[in-house]
């Protein structure tokens, strides 16, 4: 079962870039090769073995991450498993890499494993860093519905059956696009509570984009994978669910800024999942209408 990991980087962390690759390193089993994508930056310095590619402009998450697939050849084939980690993160144990090939050895039906993220000081796994409508319980693994974009693991052959993340999103909702195309394809996955990758604890919304990224890619989710019947209820929950948290001004006039976006320019190819695929995600505790 070889192993690969991707990491994209700005290039205004290289501290916690050389804590994280040294974390890699130190994973008991085959070597790990690793790819550090620079998105609009020069990537130099890095230990000896770490493969890099510098790229002149930033691509966005779910693009510069789809460099880094390429890297390990067309859709990632030279191994069978990618781990894609945020920069600024630090495994926490030297097993995580033998856990995820035992995990896709054992079962192979496997497609995505989702870490748990944890604060590297309290310890603490912040309720939205777990993939699943019920998460009081971090310490829980389960079956999940999506998954953390920056600490999982995805088994190659799910990006040569269903495709590669969706570049134009940039930021914001682009695992769970990913995960319903696996979804509906057949794949499982995975949270995984003892797969841990340390992060400091921060609120989504530090990026000045966040709002109007995370309503327009909210609507290019839905027009893109749900069946037309769901379109209109998995958006109007989510509307409603945006008023009842009562953000603030600026920040509900770019939300309805990226919602309109969402509907007036292009999502990409439409693909809607199957009925059964909606009923799957329904047993499996998130029905996709929230």
């Amino acid at each position: 079962m070889r192993l690969g990991a991707v990491i994209i980087t700005m290039g205004n962390r290289p501290d916690d870039l050389k804590a994280l690759l040294d974390s890699v390193a130190r994973q008991q089993g085959d070597p790990v090769d690793v790819v550090v994508v620079g998105q609009g930056v020069e990537v130099t310095g890095l230990p000896e073995g770490v493969r890099t590619v510098s790229l002149p402009e930033n691509l966005g998450i779910p693009g510069g991450r789809n460099v880094g697939i390429e890297a390990f050849g067309p859709g990632g084939r030279e191994v069978d498993v990618l781990l894609f980690l945020d920069d600024d993160g630090l495994l926490e144990r030297t097993d995580t890499a033998e856990l995820c090939r035992q995990a896709f050895a054992e079962d192979p039906e496997l497609g995505i494993v989702s870490f748990r993220i944890a604060d590297p000081e309290t310890g603490v796994t912040q309720r939205r860093h777990v993939p699943r409508l019920r998460a009081s319980d971090p310490m829980r693994s389960s079956r999940v519905t999506t998954f953390l974009g920056g600490a999982n693991a995805v088994r190659t052959k799910v990006f040569e059956q269903v495709g590669a993340l969706p570049a134009e999103f940039f930021y914001a909702h682009e695992e769970t696009d990913l995960a319903w195309r696996a979804l509906d394809a057949g794949w499982l996955i995975d949270y995984r509570a003892d797969m841990v990758l340390l992060h400091p604890t921060t609120a989504p919304s530090r990026h000045a984009v966040y709002h109007r990224m995370v309503a327009r890619n909210r609507v290019w989710l839905a027009r893109r994978n749900l069946p037309a019947p769901l379109v209109p209820v998995y958006l109007g929950v989510w509307l409603l669910l945006t008023l009842l948290r009562r953000p603030s001004g600026p920040a509900l006039k770019a939300w309805f800024g990226g919602f309109r976006e969402g509907w007036t320019s292009p999502c990409g190819p439409r693909r809607p999942m199957r009925w059964r695929t909606v009923w799957r995600l329904t047993r499996l505790g998130r029905p996709p209408v929230i």
